[in-house]
């Protein structure tokens, strides 16, 4: 099997060139531009495993290229960001993106983040599902095999990240998990900052489930605790 593939997306010469020596160092096959639309055009192209993508890019907001992603792929989204604030930014408008560090980084923990990230398909936390790994709550299918969702026998696009937050919930119907729980299973870390990140998912994954007319099943909050799957 070869390398797993990452796309560095950063106009700043000198810090596109630390994250590709960093990321390359620990094996990954590494390729790199400098604008958005050079972005979605090298992921069209070589449809890599992972982005790290800056924020603040020549050519248009990070946030829009992330959106494009969402759209077009389904390779993870690492977001780079120089200013402490564009994470509340970044999490106020739940882009999609599967993690994200602040400016400086230590190159140690970016790349802490991108082997993180890069086991989350083969390292599933979630326990497995008896019989054909289909879990069936009254108009929700989620089917662990393939990766498919469908509310009322209709598939349901998601991201990733938004299916495995709700393969973790089917897992275990009526149960609460608690959101450092889904933290630990879905992202792969502990680090508390991330909480936010459950919480703009959940809301994608809550939308998109409703806009597809899922009605009998909901995913009901627990204030303060978490969040459990119903019918």
């Amino acid at each position: 099997m070869g390398a797993q593939s990452v796309l560095v997306v950063e106009d700043t010469e000198e810090i596109r060139e630390l994250v590709v020596t960093v990321l390359e160092r620990a094996g990954l096959d590494v390729r790199a531009v400098g604008s958005g639309t050079e972005c979605l055009a090298e992921v069209r192209r070589s449809a890599p495993d992972l982005v790290v993508l800056d924020l603040g890019l020549p050519d248009g907001d990070g946030t829009e290229v992330c959106r494009q992603l969402r759209a077009e792929s389904g390779c993870y989204v690492l977001m780079l960001t120089a200013r402490a604030e564009e994470v509340d930014l970044l999490v106020g408008l739940a882009v999609g993106a599967d993690g994200y560090m602040a400016k400086p980084f230590s190159p140690r923990e970016l790349v802490a983040r991108v082997q993180a990230l890069l086991r989350r398909p083969a390292a599933a936390a979630v326990p497995p599902v008896p019989d054909d790994a289909v879990v069936r709550l009254a108009d929700l299918e989620v089917d662990e095999d393939t990766r498919e969702v469908r509310v009322d026998g209709a598939p349901v696009a998601l991201t990733r990240t938004e299916f495995d937050l709700l393969a973790a919930l089917a897992s275990r119907p009526g149960r609460v998990l608690q959101r450092e729980t889904l933290l630990r299973e879905v992202w792969r870390t502990d680090w508390a900052g991330s909480l936010r990140l459950v919480e703009a998912h959940m809301s994608n994954l809550r939308r998109k489930l409703s806009a597809a007319g899922l009605s009998a099943a909901e995913i009901r909050t627990v204030r303060g605790v978490g969040y459990r799957l119903v019918a």
